[in-house]
Parts: structure tokens; C-alpha cells; sequence
């Protein structure tokens, strides 16, 4: 009798337990269409200083369009100041696991730090002690954690950058871009830059015999990974590299009267800054920056037309960012000494024809064609005071055509704009005062740091009980560890 009331007790419990787990089966689903809407969206932000300070933050933006600013991790990454910080695409999603992204910064101690960032938001739960003894919000993920160091140059570290999860390119100004291998860290190729010659001394200089400007200022990778493009101190010229040998594969200089209508007289360097690429009307294009100008060429190399125009101010950080990839519209956003964030076009109809001065000699070139102004953020009349160091552009969720801009001002500040991508089409299309704001301005974070470089990305919703699983497996393994140091 024992025996068969066990047997009736088992059995209406499975039947009751199998009623119940079918409405369970369909919970998954409600959960996961749950970001479809998007209500709430994440970004990471990343900023390096010259105090050498690597500060990690997110913003939370919910349906009031009132950003929720909360600190991350804050320490000291770096010997010296920051120059450059990149992030990698997100890594492929794994059931039960959780998603990744890695962090690099360079600086000119000549380091660079490797870091492992969750993609994922933080977990408020257990957060409340923190917040109640810092002055500021601060959600902690424990999922962050240093990965290493590489010490693969000799001088500063001018500029990072992943083409892919599986490859980072660093150059420095050793004059030597470095094609280092993220699955075991390996150096896999070293491009070295030719070292320019002495073009004269001047005077007054301190610098020792030998001592020439020399280093890689920026590079670019174009696309399809075979191309890369950089630009070098001391050289009034851009090299092109083949990166399936590694070898060099052409140089072009810059012309006199192009450095001159870009505003490199004969005093200056007429060095380019940093080089970007880009893809406006299905063609590849890509732009070289100096002081106080941006010139765009075409791939037959050949320019194409001056950004700036009238606007002399100098540049600190631009590149291209694709507006809506259904409409295949891209934009050329600039960063200026003055606090703006410019967006300008680059096609070939919203181009507009400088007039030729009449001077006596006929010897002169035709001027370059001026970009076309589509609207501004910040500056003096978006509340901006201080010069743009540095910022990003983040795509908003998928199906919307929500763009955050994020700058890094010099003083500390860290500005969040939300522009919409109708009204840079809008602004594209029509006639009209080109200065005026566009977009709105979410909120601001005071870092209390002189900011030089950042990066962000958009962060993706959680997947179900990956978490849980991890956890216990880390703790699992703390465990395993304290049983063997007793």
C-alpha cells in the first residue's frame, strides 16, 4: 500500500508540474520581444584623461528622454596621459553565456592596457550600498576585468583601432603600426613607416641632433581589409599599404596649392592629423585632416573638396557616420576647438564652386569645391564653453534612426545629444541657416578629469539566466581557489 501511494503521490504532482511548466515555455518569448520596443536603452561610455585616469560610465536613456548617469569603474590605467581608447564589435552570441567587448587604451607610457567590458547593462540588485556611500551613482559589473598589457612599442601610442573582434592595429610614434592577434595576443605583423628626412633646423630648437618629428599620426583601414592609409609627422604626404603583404604600395603627396587652400602655409608642417574613410553615394572616399581644414579624396585619389570653408577654427576629431543605411546617407561629423560638433555632406550636388580670384598669375589651380554645412550641436549657443576633445556617435535600437552624440570636452564635461536622422535629411535637402542647433541636449556628467579620448557603445539586453549561470560558476571557482590556498 506504501508503495502504491508513493506512486499516486508521484504521479499527480508530475501531471500538475508538466500543467505548469507549458505557460513557462511561452514566458521566454514575452521576455525577449520585451527590447523589441526599446523603452529603454544603455549606452557604455569609455573616456581617457591626462590624468591618466581610464573612467567607464552609462547612460541609461528611458522613455522621458532623462539620462541616468552612473559610474562603472574608475582608476588609474596608465603611468602618463591617455591618447587614444578603442572599443571591439561585440562578441558572437553563445546560449547560456553572455556577450563581451574589449576595451584598448594607449597612452605615452607606452603601454597598451587590454581590458574585457561586458556588453550587457549592470545588475542593480545588491548596488544599494554602494550608492549609498559614493557621491554618485555607481553600478558596478564584475564582468569587467583587465585582460593584460602589451609592449609592443618603443614611444607613445598615437591611435588603436579593431577592424574585427579577432585583430587590433596600434601605431605609435616609433613610426611602426603593429597587426596584433586577440585570440592569444600575438604580434602577428610589424609595419614599419619610413623615418622623414631633416628638412632644415630652426632656430631656437631644443630638439638633439637626429632628433626629427617622426611617428605615425593616424591611420585608416578601408573595409575590405586589404587597404590601409596613414599619415606620419613630418610629412607632407599619405602612404598606402597593402595589409595582405604588409608591404608599402604607394605614396601621394600633397600639392602646394592644396596645402595652401587648406590653410598649411610655408611656416606650417602640412602634416596630416588623422585620415578617415568613408562611403557617400556607393563610392569610397576617404578624408585627411590638418590644423584647421579637412580635405576629401575620391579613390582615384584625387581631392575632392575642402570641409571647412570659412569656418577657421581647429580640428580636433572627425569622421563619417552613416545616418540611415536604407538611404544610404552618410555625413562628415567634425569636433572644433570651439565647442560645435559640425555635420557636413559630401556629395557631389550639395557641392558648391568657390569663385577663382583674379589675380596676375594664371598659373593658379582651380579652388577646391566646399562641402556642404547640414547643422551643428553645442557651441556657445548649445551651452557648450569649452573646445570638443573628443566624442562618438552611437546608433540607437534597431528600427529607429535615433543618433547619441556623446562629446568630451576639455574641462571635464561629457555632453549627450540625441539627433534624429530625418533631421539631418532635412537639413541635407534644404536651404537655410546651416548654424542653427539641431537635435536636443539629453544631459551632462562631470568626470572631474581632463578628457582626451573616448569611445562607447550601445549596450544589448541581457540574455535569460546567463547570468546566473556564470556566477555560480565564478563562485565555484573563488571557491576552489580558497580550498586550495588552506
Amino acid at each position: 500500500m506504501a508503495k502504491r501511494k508513493r506512486q499516486v503521490i508521484v504521479q499527480e504532482p508530475a501531471s500538475e508540474l508538466s500543467a505548469k511548466r507549458k505557460p513557462s515555455k511561452k514566458q521566454p518569448a514575452t521576455t525577449t520581444t520585451a527590447p523589441a520596443t526599446m523603452t529603454t536603452e544603455t549606452i557604455q561610455i569609455v573616456v581617457g584623461s591626462y590624468d591618466r585616469i581610464l573612467h567607464g560610465l552609462t547612460a541609461t536613456i528611458g522613455p522621458k528622454d532623462e539620462p541616468e548617469f552612473a559610474d562603472t569603474f574608475l582608476f588609474n590605467a596608465h603611468t602618463s596621459a591617455i591618447r587614444c581608447v578603442a572599443v571591439s564589435p561585440v562578441s558572437a552570441p553563445v546560449p547560456g553565456q553572455t556577450q563581451k567587448v574589449l576595451l584598448a587604451s594607449g597612452s605615452t607610457d607606452e603601454r597598451i592596457n587590454v581590458y574585457n567590458l561586458s556588453a550587457h547593462p549592470p545588475n542593480r540588485k545588491n548596488q544599494d550600498i554602494l550608492a549609498k556611500v559614493a557621491p554618485r551613482p555607481i553600478l558596478e559589473n564584475p564582468k569587467n576585468r583587465e585582460v593584460g598589457v602589451l609592449l609592443h612599442h618603443s614611444s607613445t601610442v598615437t591611435g588603436l583601432h579593431f577592424p574585427t573582434r579577432s585583430k587590433l592595429l596600434s601605431s605609435s610614434e616609433d613610426s611602426n603600426i603593429a597587426v596584433t592577434r586577440t585570440r592569444d595576443w600575438s604580434l602577428l605583423s610589424n609595419i614599419k613607416a619610413p623615418i622623414p628626412k631633416a628638412q632644415g633646423r630652426p632656430s631656437g630648437d631644443t630638439a638633439p641632433f637626429g632628433g626629427t618629428p617622426s611617428g605615425v599620426n593616424s591611420f585608416a583601414i578601408h573595409p575590405s581589409m586589404k587597404l590601409m592609409i596613414s599619415v606620419s609627422k613630418g610629412e607632407r604626404a599619405m602612404r598606402l599599404w597593402n595589409l595582405v603583404t604588409g608591404k608599402k604600395a604607394g605614396v601621394l603627396n600633397f600639392s602646394r596649392d592644396m596645402l595652401q587652400e587648406a590653410g598649411e602655409g610655408k611656416y606650417s608642417t602640412g602634416e596630416g592629423r588623422h585620415v578617415v574613410w568613408g562611403n557617400v553615394d556607393g563610392a569610397d572616399e576617404f578624408a585627411v585632416g590638418f590644423e584647421r581644414d579637412i580635405v576629401v579624396f575620391g579613390m582615384d585619389s584625387v581631392p575632392k573638396c575642402r570641409v571647412m570653408g570659412t569656418i577657421r577654427t581647429k580640428i580636433h576629431q572627425f569622421f563619417y557616420v552613416s545616418v540611415d543605411s536604407e538611404s544610404d546617407l552618410s555625413v562628415l561629423a567634425v569636433a572644433t576647438e570651439d565647442g560645435r560638433i559640425l555635420f557636413f555632406s559630401t556629395k557631389d550636388e550639395d557641392l558648391s564652386k568657390v569663385e577663382q580670384p583674379d589675380d596676375k598669375d594664371k598659373k593658379t589651380s582651380t579652388p577646391l569645391p566646399l562641402a556642404k554645412l547640414i547643422g551643428q550641436v553645442g557651441g556657445k549657443a548649445g551651452g557648450v564653453q569649452s573646445r570638443i576633445k573628443d566624442f562618438v556617435v552611437v546608433q540607437g535600437a534597431e528600427g529607429s534612426s535615433n543618433l547619441y552624440v556623446a562629446g568630451g570636452s576639455s574641462d571635464g564635461r561629457i555632453y549627450l545629444w540625441r539627433v534624429l536622422g530625418s533631421e539631418l535629411a532635412q537639413g541635407q535637402s534644404k536651404e537655410g541657416n546651416a548654424e542653427a542647433q539641431m537635435g536636443k541636449l539629453l544631459g551632462t556628467y562631470e568626470t572631474q578629469n581632463r578628457i582626451t579620448c573616448m569611445t562607447a557603445f550601445m549596450m544589448i539586453p541581457r540574455p535569460e539566466g546567463a547570468e546566473d549561470s556564470e556566477d555560480e560558476a565564478d563562485e565555484e571557482e573563488d571557491d576552489d581557489e580558497d580550498s586550495d590556498d588552506e
